[in-house]
């Protein structure tokens, strides 16, 4: 649903939490495969696992749906949440997370996510200031390269990719299952929203979409962090149309062209009419990758990243 990425990115910085109408938002549960779901609302798409174990949750969205999230479980599992796994940091896949450990949940993630959380944060493709979560929110749990769980009869571990989305993201497989949870890594059928200002990198991103593909086999269903549920033909068009956009854009940076040059040039028409139907806007993208590109190593970004 493109509908979900103009959410996402209109509500990534949470100073525009208030302006949403909550009371509207359906909770869309899709089976994935045995024991595994995937959970549309409003913000970043829920991995949900279910079994004999209790249920093992990835992202939750904004605190204002937990009931809702938590009904939507319930219709395929009386157990309740053991472990929420965030993403990445922002407001739509982390809101929910006190309220989850408020009933149970054990939060885990990234290093770089609780100590993004833990400090307020600027998204300066947004012009907006994000205060520090409250301590309830943090991950409890956090990890720098890998970490595994055996869950529900599942080997499931989460894997931290660079400097994709965010200097925070891990992508998380469910090896039985064979369903791999993108995050914001992977926009299903429309230009990404890529987070320069928390050290996102549209090299990661296609960096990550690699990492995710040498994972996946023609069966494995793959969620993405927006968008509908895909596989790994539509992260592969995914990855080649990142790939493509990158290398045009970073062609006319290397001619001196300036920023209005390189957008009146329409580097990415061909891919435009589709790919840019989302939020992000052809312009946009470019201005945002652009920014990427040019933008400066930023000491206080290396020093929150650990290299693997």
């Amino acid at each position: 649903m493109r509908r979900l990425a103009a959410v996402l990115v209109i509500t990534a910085a949470t100073a525009l939490h208030a302006q949403q109408d909550f009371s509207q938002v359906k909770i869309i549960v899709v089976p994935v495969a045995k024991g595994v779901y995937m959970l549309q609302g409003s913000g970043g798409n829920i991995g949900l696992s279910v079994g004999n174990d209790d249920a093992f949750v990835i992202d939750d969205e904004y605190a204002p749906l937990t009931p809702r999230i938590k009904a939507a479980i319930a219709t395929v599992t009386a157990k309740p949440v053991r472990f929420v796994v965030n993403t990445h940091w922002h407001g739509d896949h982390t809101g929910g997370n006190e309220n989850m450990a408020a009933g149970g949940a054990i939060l885990v993630a990234h290093d770089n996510v609780r100590k993004r959380m833990s400090a307020e944060q600027f998204i300066e493709a947004f012009k907006q200031t994000v205060p520090a979560s409250p301590a309830a929110a943090l991950p409890v749990i956090t990890f720098n390269e890998s970490i595994s769980f055996w869950v529900n009869g599942d080997s499931v571990r989460a894997t931290h990719v660079q400097n994709a989305h965010t200097d925070g993201d891990a992508i998380i497989f469910f090896q039985g299952a064979n369903v791999l949870h993108m995050g914001d890594t992977f926009f299903n059928g429309f230009y990404p929203f890529i987070d320069v200002s928390s050290g996102g990198t549209l090299d990661g991103i296609i960096a990550a979409a690699d990492r995710g593909l040498a994972m996946a086999d023609a069966s494995t269903k793959i969620i993405p962090g927006h968008g509908e549920l895909g596989d790994r033909a539509s992260l592969k068009k995914y990855r080649d149309v990142m790939a493509g956009s990158r290398d045009r854009i970073a062609k006319l940076i290397t001619q001196k062209k300036t920023l209005a040059q390189i957008i009146a040039a329409k580097p990415l028409a061909d891919y435009d009419s589709t790919w840019g139907q989302g939020f992000m806007k052809p312009d946009q993208f470019i201005t945002m990758v652009h920014a990427g590109m040019t933008k400066k190593a930023d000491p206080k970004v290396s020093s929150q990243h650990h290299e693997e």
